[in-house]
């Protein structure tokens, strides 16, 4: 028996059509109550819409609206929708519909005028790149870097936890850790510099890559800072470092990386800054140092009585402040000369920026006004979670800016942190406040691991690829 209606499928599911879309009289439409559809191993929302065929004969009568609504509707398999066994929150989908367009028309747009990388780096880059295998995913070489920093921070923080190691047992770090620091970090940062040659090479760039790329960099921005300050302690009173200090010097980092994509947001262009690199190359050769002369070679004065903690704090506010915050600042407004930025008005060009003076007042607040001393008491674990909260604020951030797509005014986790900091400055936590804070730190370090996982799955599956293969899904 021939089918008495044509169907429509609207896929994601959106409000009923408009008049305009429907051809005909509207009367002769109905639609069905919104599906769920196994697609690609996701389920996919859709809106079912039905369209009566005219009679072949004015005598035949139509079919009753139930009636049509029955035989069009097809039958589900027992358990074809896998979000009636599995919650809803395990099969999030985090990148809208607007930003999965904008993702299809992105061109990676970037400068670099460092001199250290153009005329050095960049010249060992190429001959590094050509080593690496051509079957080998540009996704591969950047995840493979970012464990190798977690590795050397999970290693740093089982021999000195607190940050007291380098002064009260200058012996307790072996010397191999810091030559494996110095390795690592390399190993980091060349793998880092390669990928998207790699990716270029091999014909697989995507914008998967570059988010994927960037939002591991915002996460280890913080995570390198807190290994590095396992060499200068914070309990010698004369060469160390105070905790609100690293706490400060952390924060000084992770907002000179956030101007840098705030600049891309309103700009469409990511100009490279120039402490990336000479960050990376100090480092490595202060962990180099460290191994070869130990630590106390950062319980001796430098020159003029600064010791070498003192200098290398001037010299990142220097790098970071007087440097790449001006640059930033120039490369808008020459934009705004030229009429080449993106957001219309001064409220959308500053709306990412929104979130992070939330999030860094909220810290100072509690830092500040702490009755158990938080940081002193978990100095490691606290900056933890100052940089996990604001890799998760970037990677929405990076986000927007590939995408051209509206920022969020403010992150949703600023909520939960504004009632934590309330009731634990105000007194109402008591005792509770490091339990209660270990256990914050806790949830959004999975909440974090959970938005990467499935904007990477959700990407994947709208490029049709693979993450860590160059073969096609």
């Amino acid at each position: 028996m021939e089918s008495q209606c044509d169907y429509f499928m609207y896929f994601p599911a959106t409000a009923f059509p408009g008049r305009e879309e429907l051809e005909g009289e509207p009367g002769r439409y109905r639609s069905l109550p919104r599906r769920n559809h196994l697609y690609l191993g996701e389920t996919v929302r859709f809106l079912l819409v039905l369209r009566c065929r005219a009679a072949a004969a004015p005598s035949a009568p139509a079919p009753a609206p139930a009636a049509r609504e029955k035989t069009a509707e097809p039958q589900e398999a027992p358990h074809s929708d896998p979000t009636r066994v599995c919650p809803t929150m395990w099969r999030r989908q985090y990148v809208t519909a607007q930003q999965l367009a904008g993702f299809r028309h992105y061109k990676y747009s970037a400068v670099d005028t460092n001199p250290l990388s153009v005329h050095v780096m960049q010249p060992l880059w190429d001959r590094i790149v050509k080593i690496v295998p051509l079957w080998i995913a540009p996704n591969l070489l950047t995840f493979v870097g970012f464990l190798m920093i977690l590795i050397n921070f999970f290693i740093l923080s089982f021999y000195d936890w607190d940050y007291t190691a380098s002064a009260s047992s200058p012996g307790l770090i072996p010397t191999w850790v810091w030559l494996f620091g110095g390795f690592v970090t390399f190993c980091a940062y060349t793998l880092d510099s390669i990928d998207g040659k790699h990716a270029r090479r091999t014909q697989s760039s995507t914008p998967l890559g570059e988010l994927f790329d960037h939002g591991l960099d915002s996460w280890a921005s913080s995570v390198l800072a807190l290994s590095f300050y396992s060499m200068c302690s914070r309990t010698n009173k004369n060469s160390g470092s105070t905790v609100f200090t690293m706490y400060v010097a952390l924060s000084v980092i992770l907002l000179n990386f956030m101007f840098s994509h705030w600049e891309k947001y309103n700009t469409g262009v990511l100009f490279l800054p120039w402490g990336y690199d000479v960050s990376q190359v100090v480092l490595i050769a202060m962990y180099l140092l460290t191994a070869g002369l130990g630590v106390e070679v950062w319980q001796k004065p430098l020159i003029f009585d600064y010791y070498l903690t003192d200098t290398l704090i001037i010299l990142l506010i220097v790098c970071c402040i007087i440097l790449s915050l001006p640059q930033t600042l120039y490369n808008i407004y020459i934009a705004h000369r030229n009429k080449t930025l993106l957001k219309d008005s001064l409220y959308e060009g500053l709306l990412p920026l929104f979130s992070p003076t939330v999030l860094f007042t909220l810290f100072t607040i509690w830092v500040t006004h702490s009755p158990c001393e938080i940081l002193k008491k978990q100095t490691r674990l606290f900056l933890w979670m100052v940089g996990v909260i604001f890799a998760n604020i970037m990677c929405r951030m990076i986000i927007c800016q590939m995408t051209n797509t509206r920022s969020e005014v403010l992150h949703w986790v600023m909520g939960p942190l504004a009632v934590v900091v309330f009731t634990a400055t105000s007194g109402l936590q008591g005792r509770l406040e490091e339990p209660i804070f270990i256990g914050f730190t806790l949830f959004v370090t999975a909440a974090h691991i959970h938005y990467g996982y499935f904007v990477v799955k959700q990407l994947s599956q709208n490029f049709n690829i693979y993450t860590f293969s160059l073969k096609k899904s």
